[in-house]
């Protein structure tokens, strides 16, 4: 066993989380790093300044990060990354696959490059990210794979047919794991999220919507990443495969 293998086993469980952002990820990602997990975050690399203000912020508080520039999507990348994570930083204990791609379009005016785009986002990064959790998961017969949905995993809506593509086969992912991996010892879940998070898109976007925000009608990123904790810790006797979480407010 080499000097990074050994450091690696002996060292902090790991909180890989594939889409971190100024929202939901990072609050989850700062929410485990609390809890002395490494928190190990990724986003495409353009966007990686803004990974590394984020892995900061963790650092400053007294925990442990990690950033990467990955594009979730590629195979060639997503391989050697999850590797180095286990080899290097330490055992995956929890991995939360929180990539979006919501965008809306009338069907006439979906290109097959926005369809196809939107689907390796919200479903196949999903699927390497998972796969490769797993691999790594099963010798040790334990862990938590989490993957973020939305109000379109479960109902499609006018001009989000790309969007709801990917999500319903997101959740179709996250069952199938589910029933693979819970007898092997992983815990696979999948999270609705249904309703406006707190997030300067959807402050600029949305003014009216971001104005219930004082009324706790819109999701806030701490309360979500709460809820993935929980999620995390539930005794194997009562696990939840699937939760949706939503505003008081939000019509259902």
């Amino acid at each position: 066993m080499s000097e990074s293998d050994t450091a690696a086993a002996n060292a902090a469980p790991v909180a890989l989380v594939i889409g971190a952002g100024d929202a939901t990820g990072g609050a989850v990602a700062r929410r485990f790093a609390r809890e002395g997990y490494q928190a190990v975050m990724t986003r495409r690399a353009r966007n990686l300044d803004d990974l590394e203000k984020l892995a900061t912020r963790i650092r400053d508080d007294g925990g442990i990060a990690h950033a990467f520039g990955i594009d979730a999507r590629e195979e060639d990348e997503m391989v050697p990354f999850i590797e180095r994570v286990e080899r290097e930083i330490g055992p995956i204990e929890v991995v939360v696959f929180n990539v979006g791609g919501n965008v809306r379009f009338p069907i006439t005016e979906t290109t097959s490059r926005v369809y196809r785009k939107v689907w390796e986002m919200a479903a196949f990064a999903g699927f390497l990210t998972g796969r490769e959790a797993a691999r790594h998961m099963l010798p040790r017969a334990r862990g938590t794979i989490i993957f973020t949905g939305a109000t379109a995993s479960v109902r499609g809506g006018d001009g989000y047919a790309a969007f709801a593509g990917g999500k319903h086969a997101l959740r179709a992912l996250a069952q199938s794991m589910a029933r693979e991996l819970g007898p092997k010892g992983i815990h696979v879940a999948h999270v609705v999220i249904d309703g406006a998070i707190d997030t300067k898109w959807i402050e600029e976007r949305f003014p009216e919507r971001y104005a219930l925000k004082e009324q706790d009608g819109v999701l806030q990123p701490d309360a979500i990443a709460d809820a993935y904790w929980s999620l995390h810790t539930q005794g194997r006797s009562a696990w939840t495969h699937e939760i949706d979480l939503r505003p008081w407010i939000e019509g259902w």
